[in-house]
């Protein structure tokens, strides 16, 4: 009988040894996620640790923080300097607040990254950095003050009070948000639209009751009725000759925002959809989903 048990023993642990292994390899690794934070008008302090938790926690990730302190709108990153910043990452979070940072060849550098294919998820006030010259108006395809806005896929210049935003999917076959239903949010920043580029693609919009803005030494009537004011608040853009995947959302002001379920699983599949994770079915794919 030893024989004979000796060598089936013997095939099974050499099956179960070949089925471990083959497991183990095929578990993928961790996308690699930087977030850049920092700038002014935000808790980033505490908004960059939200995001990491429940990015982490969704999905599998490991995100790595490059934070300034710096509570202006001229913050600069450390990371930025160097022209292959990027390579160690998978995709790039920018949840920077830098206005008033103008340099050309210092925006051209983080956007060089992003032209040779490396994909982008931007959060609230990214979309309202790097700008100069005439920003108010629509900026003209490949003119010197355009490149930031052509990654984004939408230029916006400025926000409405902070009150609730009615928040509705107007896509809901995209796999970024198949499933989710729309929410009131708590008092929030509603982004203007100034000019929406052909490359994009609407995912959601939001409904804000606004005032009429009141000009500098003048007051407010008391009289005045709100209007209702309508901005696409997330969308999904391709950029540059890679067609590079960029996910964006104008949302995310306050901390309960950023720290709210709805807005995590948003950000996550922007994120999973940006790297080519995300089936169609609205999935992270294989080993990227927890």
């Amino acid at each position: 009988m030893k024989k004979i048990l000796l060598p089936l023993i013997a095939a099974t642990l050499t099956v179960g040894g070949y089925l471990y292994s083959q497991t183990t390899a095929a578990k993928p690794k961790p996308l690699r996620v930087l977030l850049v934070t920092g700038g002014c008008c935000h808790d980033y302090v505490n908004q960059q640790q939200l995001l990491k938790t429940g990015i982490e926690s969704r999905i599998n990730a490991i995100v790595d923080v490059a934070f300034n302190p710096d509570t202006t709108t001229k913050a600069t990153f450390e990371i930025y300097k160097s022209k292959d910043w990027a390579k160690d990452f998978d995709v790039v979070i920018h949840d920077e607040c830098s206005a008033d940072v103008t340099d050309p060849e210092y925006v051209n550098t983080i956007l060089d990254a992003h032209r040779a294919g490396k994909p982008a998820v931007n959060l609230h006030c990214a979309m309202h950095c790097y700008r100069w010259g005439n920003f108010r108006e629509a900026v003209a395809p490949g003119a010197d003050n355009s490149h930031w806005y052509e990654m984004l896929g939408l230029q916006s210049t400025a926000h409405g009070p902070k009150t609730p935003i009615d928040i509705t999917f107007t896509d809901t076959a995209s796999p970024i948000t198949k499933g989710m239903t729309g929410w009131t949010t708590v008092d929030e920043e509603l982004y203007n639209n100034v000019q929406i580029f052909p490359s994009a693609h609407a995912l959601a919009t939001g409904k804000q009751m606004q005032k009429p803005k009141v000009k500098k030494g003048e007051k407010a009537d008391p009289n005045a009725v709100a209007q209702e004011v309508t901005s696409v608040v997330a969308w999904t853009n391709e950029f540059g000759p890679n067609k590079t995947r960029i996910f964006s959302t104008t949302i995310g002001h306050q901390n309960e925002t950023v720290g709210d379920a709805r807005y995590l699983d948003l950000v996550s599949n922007g994120l999973l959809w940006a790297t080519g994770h995300l089936g169609e079915d609205g999935k992270a794919a294989e080993g990227y989903g927890k």
